[in-house]
């Protein structure tokens, strides 16, 4: 190995080691209370080496909400693969977001639940990525619409809002152990998956209107999607 991939494997491991330590003391202490300084402490560097990384707390954020969405997108795109109805893969794909927040706590924390992180809207583009997986969710939604499995009053992006919250409430339950003891929080989460989806069966119509964000997906990217799940 040359001097300049040691180098580069050099930094490539400080900046790991940067966002580790970011991400525990966040959800540990809450992002506002947590500085450049006290990240460089707990990694032994001088906040000078941290800001020739990220030139702020708020750049280490959203490096730290990036990874997060991607592992999120992976794994619900694993989880869903292999399904072949779209209701199916709905349900499925629904779970295994729930399944994420118990797998990668510190990453939900702090993409879902800690109010003091900066807004994603303020670095929208870095996340388009996210737009396929959203799209794929909508097109489902809207395939179970086309096949009277849904009601045809609803919107597929609203719906899918709706589906995300109802989710999202149960992870947060089981994070912040708000159930009594003997309560099963995988139970409540399966419960209310299909609770939610059941409840498209019925004469229900959305009111809510789904902003156009980077994870609100394109008609053409929807399009796309829906073709390949045909």
């Amino acid at each position: 190995m040359g001097t300049k991939e040691r180098q580069q494997r050099d930094r490539d491991r400080l900046r790991e080691a940067i966002l580790t330590a970011a991400r525990e003391l966040f959800v540990a202490e809450g992002y506002r209370n947590v500085s450049m300084r006290k990240i460089a402490d707990r990694i032994e560097y001088s906040p000078a080496a941290i800001y020739s990384y990220f030139p702020s707390k708020d750049d280490i954020f959203f490096a730290l909400a990036e990874e997060g969405f991607r592992k999120l997108a992976m794994h619900i795109g694993g989880a869903v693969e292999q399904v072949p109805d779209p209701l199916g893969r709905l349900r499925r794909g629904l779970l295994a977001f729930y399944e994420f927040s118990k797998t990668n706590p510190e990453y939900f924390e702090l993409m879902f639940i800690d109010r003091s992180v900066p807004s994603l809207s303020q670095d929208f583009q870095r996340f388009e990525f996210c737009q396929e997986m959203t799209a794929s969710a909508e097109a489902d939604i809207q395939a179970c619409i086309d096949q009277g499995l849904f009601s045809k009053m609803l919107n597929p992006a609203a719906s899918l809002h709706v589906l995300w919250v109802g989710v999202l409430g149960a992870a947060a339950i089981r994070l912040g152990q708000r159930l009594a003891p003997g309560e099963d929080p995988d139970l409540l989460a399966h419960d209310v998956v299909d609770s939610l989806l059941a409840g498209f069966t019925t004469n229900i119509h959305t009111t809510f209107v789904a902003s156009e964000c980077a994870f609100h997906a394109s008609d053409d990217v929807t399009s796309r999607v829906a073709h390949n799940n045909a």
